[in-house]
């Protein structure tokens, strides 16, 4: 099991099982979600993800595919917790940072959206690279 927290400790969450995909996350969208280059995502069956104090604000987004992907953060700190794409269904996108053992541990698997990849990142080694979702 992996648990994680916003900044402010107000909205705890965990899910249990390994991720079925990690991923980072360089689209523009992202980019304004986190104020950063890029997101680190791990991606569970929603089934396994629960929310064990507090509850998220949340902010229901169009992606370029015009499918709805509702954002979920937290109230007090703003913290960017997780997402739930339309176009993964059952699935939850937790954002790294958030894990109580931070983003660190976590193992690439693939780059999205590399065409908007900030000049000052470059490519990890070892994880699959996509210009888009694909």
């Amino acid at each position: 099991m992996a648990s994680g927290s916003c900044l402010c400790g107000a909205i705890n969450f965990n899910y249990t099982g390994e991720p079925a995909l990690t991923a980072l996350c360089h689209c523009t969208d992202c980019q304004k979600w986190t104020g950063s280059a890029y997101t680190s995502n791990v991606a569970v069956p929603s089934t396994a993800f629960s929310i064990t104090k507090g509850k998220p604000k949340k902010y229901d987004m169009k992606g370029s595919s015009g499918k709805s992907y509702p954002h979920y953060f937290c109230g007090d700190c703003g913290s960017s917790l997780y997402g739930e794409p339309e176009f993964m269904p059952g699935v939850t996108l937790v954002k790294a940072g958030t894990l109580d053992n931070g983003a660190a541990e976590i193992e690439v698997g693939v780059e999205l959206y590399n065409k908007s990849r900030v000049g000052y990142t470059k490519p990890i080694d070892g994880a699959k690279q996509a210009e888009t979702m694909a």
